[in-house]
């Protein structure tokens, strides 16, 4: 659970994914480790939930995608944050953006791998993960790294006011309107923070602003 594993024993897996042939490849590819047992498979968040309950579970094998229902992180963020014994979490993905491994790893998860890696990885990252220690996909820890290192967007009192209200679905118009500043001066605004954001559509701008937590 999220102390140390004991080494005696085999490590008890629950896979959370919302693809049956997934879960099957999984469940031959883990059956083949000696010192791994899964102990259940769920294909929803919900189901990972009520069944991390009953099987005690050391690491939960998370997909972040799950189709209906609550998704990876949530379920992730529900599970760690449990009162008692809790597992610890293995996010196995296809995805890597910034958005998602912030989100994922915030939420409380021990480590982020890729579906692209090797067997080897796989069963290694299943045994830091019961022992607590992080594991990382070299893309995503690359990710990680240049995340730390690039400062993040610095942005005036006026353009945080602008890009707030662009969250909120407005137009030029009403932002125009509700922070009594010209339409034209709105535009100027947009153009800088668009600049700083290295987007060019309001979407993209309000994606950024929420990746990067410069939103309220």
């Amino acid at each position: 659970m999220n102390g140390a594993h004991d080494a005696s024993r085999p490590v008890r897996i629950l896979l959370c994914d919302d693809h049956a042939v997934v879960r099957a490849g999984l469940l031959a590819l883990l059956g083949s480790a000696p010192d791994i047992e899964v102990v259940g498979e769920a294909g929803t968040g919900e189901e990972a939930l009520a069944l991390t309950t009953k099987v005690d579970p050391d690491v939960v094998l998370m997909d972040l995608q799950l189709g209906d229902g609550i998704d990876g992180v949530e379920t992730t963020r529900r599970l760690t944050a449990a009162p008692g014994d809790r597992p610890h979490v293995l996010v196995l993905t296809t995805y890597d953006t910034d958005a998602d491994i912030t989100r994922a790893i915030e939420a409380g998860a021990t480590g982020y791998l890729l579906k692209a890696e090797r067997p080897e990885e796989l069963f290694a990252a299943i045994q830091a993960a019961a022992q607590g220690r992080t594991t990382l996909s070299a893309p995503v820890a690359s990710r990680v790294m240049a995340n730390m290192r690039s400062p993040r967007p610095t942005l005036t009192d006026r353009e945080r006011d602008i890009l707030t209200q662009l969250a909120q679905g407005l137009g030029n118009r009403e932002i125009a309107k509700a922070l009594f500043i010209s339409e034209a001066t709105v535009k100027t605004h947009l153009g800088r923070i668009y600049d700083k954001l290295g987007v060019d559509t309001r979407a993209g701008a309000v994606a950024v602003a929420k990746e990067q937590r410069l939103l309220p």
